[in-house]
């Protein structure tokens, strides 16, 4: 159930029924999702609420994002496994989530029947593997490993009838290298150190050999820790390296995790295309090139797509080969730590796109070569259709696969500790926990749709115990689905039923906006299906937003900023020349789309690589169809790096939006109100925190004196302008206006307030802009909390523009060039020259 409105009193929520518009899959996969009906009450004296059919009331003792104050039936099971399943059965009201939504009531039978499977599954590997911790460090089995005098390498190849193992070590003949299958299929061979050497050298090439019905077959170990190809011939097949350096050339972690941030704000990276050259970039590169633009723009977490070794470049890094080996393309193990080391040493987290959801098709050098007609009892894989994903072209995994829990379990285990990385952001989820894969199907908010029997059970049994994993391992990781369905729970805890992530992607708001800009005119679009897809979620459950995705900027679509501007990118960009209102329409409303989705979409942000200036027009890999060329897949710099290219206010103003949230929080908090959505006005005002958001979407309408509501009473102030001259803007607000609220109505009485909220204050509102406002306190006690005494001591009234501008001005600063900009007040001495934030960072 997605909440479509957000409360204004405490102790009331009310909860919409899940809503989505049409949302974009991986690799092109439209999924078209039919709105459910909802009736949005407003006026000029209520505040917006959404009425659903499945509306209810929420317990007020529920923290907004906690759990309930009395212990849950799943809680105690996880610690007491002898009697879980019987208190499931015996109580399943007591399920957590049942409690955060009664709608649930009627899918209980489901709900514990997964449920139980889950403990029953995580008993058995108790009882057998010791613990689940134990369990998912298969990679100190399985694979190559040292063990005293020598190295022993083990591989599960059930359908084997022979095993070999082969390399340069042996000269690709492994008939001394015979391995031993146990019971389980698992197939054993441990050779012995030469000299005090190693048998096999680091860094040389080995593989699998077996025979199958009378034939020897050569494939690439399952757990291989690298894998490479010969970069001088085309569509060269792949080799296994044993990856051993000695310790002088072993990378060794200087740098702590960064501590988990109140709300994530994403940097969506992929290595490989970060260079401004027509090549595939390094690791090495990106860390020291790249990194330092990530943490000066303000995000505190960088997402890394395409790790996990891929053998076809242009599949974006789904189609995935070898699950434990990092992308040679861009250098060595040793190459990916010294990025993430990096990045910690910065503050910033690192997430990892991991794929669990498919494999790649291929044969030779996939994980796909291991099934050879054998049960999927005793393959990777589900065999015929359901193992098949027929949109992708890729295997899907059998999830209720002993060794296939212990790969992928594992599999997550080794990145986490083996490379330091922060987190993960599950790929394709949807299509894990569905039989039909999301495929042609409507997800219209119907309970019916997520607790079926076309719910894949296995997989959603596998997602519990890997989440449940992670948190174990490190409970202040951050773990993302990627999931368009929106499943109810998704993102509750495990002890309470849910599949324990922490975030859901919000894929629904990319979508909206390019139905906006495809296909409406401005003055068409609506201000309350803006604010409906935008607050379209799961109360308790928390979203990333985003604006736009990589998806939808592929080849053969555009981004949001090519889309606004298109072939004036090429000619209108020039702040020498007056801008054209093709340009200054495509600034403004880009700045106004990202801005908006990242203050009210959800509760962290995630910009898609550096939309801004990055890949202006649309991404394509080196192919056929475009002569191999690397135009359209690298990273053009100089667009903001020229001082007088309009691209650099793009830039200062994605700084100043991630300097805002640094400043106050806001995306943490779950104070947030819609007073007001104008569809006459165009105008959107609501409250974040403590913050006053005003958006006018308007094309033409400046409103002067525009009354807007507030919750607190006092002295208001800009801390952020769209029309800011630093952001391309003429600088039609004053920044040092002091704007005082004045009482609305009978005090507790909301209905005689204006738009529902007990105060108000004017302000001057131009056309396609966002202005956010503060609540200036004298003795600065507002903004204690996390403001230390230094910053504090900065008073802001001797500043000249808005806080969040006047943090990022040494680094932003852009002398007008052309005459349609207005030189801003700025003088050197407003500018905090010691280099801490002024007030109010």
């Amino acid at each position: 159930m997605y909440s479509t409105s957000v409360a204004s009193h405490p102790s009331l929520l009310l909860l919409g029924s899940s809503a989505f518009s049409s949302s974009t899959c991986r690799k092109g996969l439209r999924q078209q999702h039919s709105l459910v009906e909802l009736q949005p009450i407003w006026g000029p004296y209520r505040c917006r609420k959404l009425l659903g059919h499945s509306s209810f009331l929420l317990p007020q003792r529920l923290s907004v994002y906690g759990k309930a104050e009395n212990d849950f039936a799943i809680s105690t099971m996880l610690k007491d496994g002898s009697s879980a399943t019987t208190t499931i059965v015996e109580d399943v009201d007591d399920i957590g989530i049942l409690r955060l939504d009664p709608s649930l009531v009627p899918f209980k039978d489901h709900l514990r029947y997964r449920t139980g499977k889950y403990v029953d599954q995580k008993k058995l590997i108790e009882k057998h593997e010791g613990s689940l911790e134990e369990f998912s460090q298969g990679y100190l089995k399985f694979g190559f490993n040292r063990e005293e005098g020598g190295i022993v390498y083990r591989e599960w190849a059930p359908a084997a009838q022979e095993a070999q193992l082969i390399g340069d070590f042996n000269g690709w003949d492994g008939s001394n290298h015979n391995m031993e299958r146990n019971e389980y299929g698992v197939w054993t061979i441990k050779i012995t150190d030469s000299a005090g050497k190693p048998a096999i050298p680091h860094n040389s090439r080995v593989k699998f050999r077996f025979m199958h019905n009378g034939t020897w077959i050569d494939r690439i170990p399952a757990w291989i820790k690298y894998a490479t190809a010969d970069p001088t011939s085309f569509a060269a097949p792949y080799d296994g390296v044993y990856w051993e350096p000695p310790p002088s050339e072993r990378y060794q972690f200087k740098h702590a995790r960064p501590p988990k941030p109140e709300a994530p704000r994403i940097y969506e990276a992929h290595v490989g295309m970060s260079s401004s050259e027509p090549r595939v970039n390094s690791y090495r590169e990106f860390a020291d090139d790249v990194l330092p633009r990530i943490k000066s723009n303000n995000y505190n977490t960088v997402q890394l797509m395409a790790i996990m070794e891929h053998s076809y470049y242009g599949s974006f890094g789904y189609h995935v080969t070898n699950f434990f080996a990092v992308s040679s393309r861009s250098g060595t193990p040793e190459d990916l730590k010294y990025l993430i080391d990096k990045a910690h040493s910065l503050g910033l987290r690192v997430l990892m796109d991991v794929v669990h959801s498919h494999a790649s098709n291929n044969v030779t050098d996939g994980l796909n070569g291991f099934d050879v007609g054998q049960s999927s009892q005793e393959s990777y894989f589900h065999t015929g259709p359901r193992g098949y994903h027929e949109l992708w072209d890729s295997r899907l995994f059998n999830y209720a696969n002993w060794e296939v829990l212990r790969f992928l379990l594992s599999n997550l285990r080794w990145w986490l500790e083996e490379y330091k990385f922060d987190g993960f952001r599950f790929d394709g989820v949807t299509s894990m926990l569905y039989h039909h894969h999301g495929i042609n199907m409507g997800f219209t908010g119907n309970y019916a749709e997520y607790f079926s029997e076309a719910t894949d059970v296995d997989a959603v049994v596998y997602l519990m115990m890997a989440n449940y994993l992670i948190h174990s391992v490190l409970p202040d990781l951050t773990v993302v689905a990627e999931d368009v369905s929106g499943m109810p729970g998704l993102c509750r805890l495990v002890a309470e039923g849910g599949l324990g992530f922490d975030y859901r992607l919000a894929m629904a708001i990319p979508d909206k906006w390019i139905d906006f800009l495809k296909n409406k005119k401005d003055d068409q679009w609506s201000m309350k299906e803006v604010v409906s897809s935008l607050t379209n979620r799961r109360y308790t459950e928390k979203c990333i937003a985003y604006a736009e995705s990589h998806d939808q900027a592929i080849v053969g679509d555009k981004t949001v900023a090519f889309l606004l501007m298109d072939q004036e990118m090429y000619s209108g960009m020039s702040c020498l020349t007056p801008c054209s209102p093709i340009v200054e329409r495509g600034i403004a409303l880009h700045k106004m789309i990202h801005f908006i989705t990242m203050a009210l979409g959800g509760d962290g942000y995630l910009n898609f690589m550096g939309n801004e200036f990055g890949h202006p027009e649309w991404i394509d890999f080196p192919r056929e169809g475009n002569s191999w060329s690397y135009e359209k897949c690298r990273r053009q710099w100089t667009l903001v790096d020229t001082e007088h290219l309009r691209y650099k206010f793009l830039n200062a103003f994605d700084r100043a939006m991630n300097a805002l949230d640094d400043s106050f929080s806001f995306l943490a908090s779950t104070k947030q109100i819609v007073s007001s959505a104008s569809e006459e006005d165009k105008v959107i005002v609501f409250e974040r925190g403590d913050l006053v958001f005003v958006f006018n979407f308007h094309p033409e309408n400046t409103y002067e004196g525009y009354k807007i509501g507030c919750d607190l009473p006092g002295k208001y102030r800009v801390a952020l302008d769209s029309d800011a001259w630093e952001f391309g803007g003429p600088g039609r607000v004053a920044q040092d206006v002091d704007h005082f609220t004045s009482p609305e109505g009978i005090p507790g009485v909301p209905e005689t307030n204006f738009n529902n909220r007990p105060n108000s204050f004017k302000v001057l509102s131009p056309a396609r802009t966002c202005v956010v406002y503060y609540r200036v306190d004298e003795d600065f006690s507002e903004y204690s909390e996390g403001v230390s005494a230094n910053d504090k001591a900065v008073h802001v009234d001797a500043a000249h523009e808005s806080p969040a501008a006047h943090a990022v001005a040494k680094q932003v600063r852009a002398e007008p060039t052309s005459q349609e900009e207005e030189p801003g007040s700025i003088e050197e001495e407003d500018v905090d020259v010691s280099g801490r934030r002024a007030w109010p960072y």
